[in-house]
């Protein structure tokens, strides 16, 4: 098929194949802005005596929100689900559904004492504070 278009010319080709806003949507959109459902926003700061992790989860409540600190491995999870109340309606056309993401990071020297969580207008803020790095390596005399 490479022989039969120049390859400045694929995209005439695929747009002739292909219904044109298909392909201009498949090629501009961001990966990110496809997998939306699947993830949110994350970002890692450090403040040098802590990290501060944001994550928005707007529509989110906290009884959905699952925070953990695991060996080092901070992991946010989110289970949202629809209400009972909302199923009952009767609705002819809804762009809400159930979904769950979970994202982490690993933070070495996170300390598992201190830890703070807040959620507000939809922003998550998990407070994690830093602890004295121990060294890993010990040497060893030999006899």
């Amino acid at each position: 098929m490479a022989s039969m278009f120049p390859y400045n010319n694929y995209d005439r080709a695929l747009r002739k194949i292909f219904q044109p806003d298909l392909v201009d949507d498949f090629f501009t959109t961001p990966l990110a802005t496809v997998m939306s459902d699947a993830a949110f926003k994350m970002d890692v700061e450090d403040t040098g005596t802590a990290y501060v992790v944001t994550a928005e989860l707007p529509g989110v409540s906290r009884d959905e929100i699952d925070v953990e600190l695991n060996e080092g491995r901070l992991s946010i999870s989110i289970d949202k689900k629809e209400t009972e109340e909302d199923k009952a309606k009767n609705y002819l056309h809804k762009e809400t559904h159930e979904w769950s993401a979970t994202r982490g990071i690993y933070l070495k020297d996170a300390s598992t004492s201190g830890l703070s969580a807040r959620l507000e207008n939809g922003i998550l803020t998990v407070n994690v504070p830093k602890q004295d790095e121990k060294a890993n390596v010990t040497k060893i005399s030999i006899d």
